[in-house]
């Protein structure tokens, strides 16, 4: 039996249920990384929080976005079989997708410690922090596997409704993480390496219990160690939502690592500042990105159920639930900043800079709605080309010309970050107008129907 079904009954109440255990779950993890960098600020220094949340933080992001985005497909294509009720396709689909990220997850380890130094020394990372970078970044790789398969496997279960699980699996890990941080970095003062096997410990009891969670499941997304292979029809379709999601989020990543050299020269005191930033507004990015979760399983399942109505007035109750949220946080950012900062540093200097850098974007949050929500009710319909192109152009490609043109003759910090809420308005705007202007919706059921025959 389905845990959820989306199709069905009051939709903010399907989806409410549905969202909080994903936000929780989201929070979690946030949490971890957020012990991560409190232990090693406050413990090791600000040095030490720089090396952890600066350069090595956007590559890390950038090698996970790409095989993440991957399996992104595969959680779009098994809430579409799971509102059509197919379950033998969506069973062919778990088993491709855990059999991928298997493989993924061995070749990024070896290329990632290969390619540490030079992924560091193309972030232009500072000499002084640069072999704490490289010692974290190369222990950190270790923990590829069972990332990447706990990842998909939590999407698995939240694309056939099941977001509880995952929730309590992320808990597990969490205390874990947070325990580890305490007895390696704080008691035995094994420093950056002490967070960085605090987290591969902690991501790897969490893919097992997860997979066993999976192995025992009574539905059609049940592990069967025999059944893991590629079945190449499934992984077609997986691949057609998958590569756009994951070139989108490479270019994300592209676009923030050469925004981090950018910051890496300002010196370390504004890299930690900005470190610093990055873990206290976590908690808006944690919140967007589980509403834009939610909506797109909540779409995948009524769009292969053909219940079209549904999901359009979903999408546009869904969308101010976001809106209202996003300026709630946004309100409680600003208000409890300087507050919020003393827990990742205490040196003054970085918490007088991240203030004035955190006015600089984030009372422009509310037009990330418009990007999250859309593109992910596009990709759970599985128009995945569109949204993938309209934020390589509007948010990757402009912020990279912003930062090439622009920063070298206004260079400053404001400068920069500045390139965050244009590059969001501009994506924004074009986002609702193909939303509410263009055929796509038609599209994606002509194509639909075409895979069915």
């Amino acid at each position: 039996m389905h845990s959820t079904d989306l199709t069905q009954g009051s939709i903010m109440r399907s989806l409410l249920r549905f969202f909080f255990p994903i936000l929780f779950g989201m929070l979690f993890q946030q949490l971890y990384n957020t012990v991560d960098a409190i232990v090693v600020g406050r413990v090791v220094g600000h040095e030490a929080l720089a090396a952890v949340g600066g350069s090595p933080a956007v590559i890390i992001n950038l090698v996970i976005g790409v095989f993440t985005g991957l399996a992104s497909g595969a959680t779009v294509i098994i809430s579409q079989y799971c509102g059509s009720k197919d379950d033998e396709l969506l069973s062919r689909a778990v088993h491709t997708i855990l059999t991928f990220c298997l493989f993924a997850g061995l070749a990024l380890t070896v290329l990632g410690w290969l390619s540490s130094p030079l992924s560091l020394r193309l972030c232009k990372t500072p000499e002084d922090i640069f072999e704490l970078s490289d010692r974290y970044l190369r222990l950190y790789y270790l923990g590829s596997v069972p990332l990447l398969l706990f990842n998909v496997a939590s999407g698995i279960l939240r694309a056939v409704g099941d977001s509880r699980w995952p929730l309590v699996y992320l808990g597990v890990c969490c205390a874990l993480n947070i325990g580890l941080d305490l007895l390696l970095v704080a008691a035995l003062d094994l420093g950056v390496e002490g967070v960085a096997w605090a987290t591969v410990l902690s991501q790897l009891v969490g893919a097992a219990l997860i997979l066993l969670h999976l192995a025992q499941a009574k539905g059609p997304e049940r592990l069967e160690l025999r059944r893991l292979g590629i079945d190449v029809p499934s992984l077609r379709r997986i691949l057609y939502i998958g590569i756009p999601a994951a070139v989108q989020g490479a270019m994300y990543s592209v676009s923030n690592i050469i925004i981090q050299a950018a910051i890496n020269g300002f010196g370390t005191v504004v890299v930690a500042a900005w470190t610093a930033i990055s873990k206290f507004d976590g908690i808006y990015w944690v919140t967007s990105n589980s509403f834009g979760a939610a909506i797109c399983t909540f779409v995948g399942q009524c769009f292969g159920a053909a219940k079209y109505e549904r999901m359009k007035e979903g999408v546009r109750k869904w969308m101010l639930a976001t809106l209202g949220t996003a300026l709630t946080l946004t309100a409680a950012l600003l208000g409890f900043s300087r507050w919020g900062l003393l827990l990742f540093a205490t040196e003054q200097a970085v918490i007088d800079e991240a203030t004035r850098m955190l006015w600089y974007f984030v009372p422009f949050y509310f037009l990330w709605t418009f990007i999250e929500i859309i593109s992910n009710t596009l990709r759970g319909a599985g128009d995945a080309i569109a949204p993938t192109i309209i934020c390589l152009l509007g948010i990757c490609a402009l912020r990279v010309l912003w930062i090439w043109l622009v920063v070298p003759y206004w260079h400053t910090v404001k400068a920069v970050s500045m390139s965050y809420p244009i590059t969001w308005f501009v994506t924004a705007a074009v986002f609702v107008i193909y939303y509410y202007k263009s055929n796509w919706l038609p599209r994606c059921m002509g194509r639909q129907g075409k895979v069915d025959e």
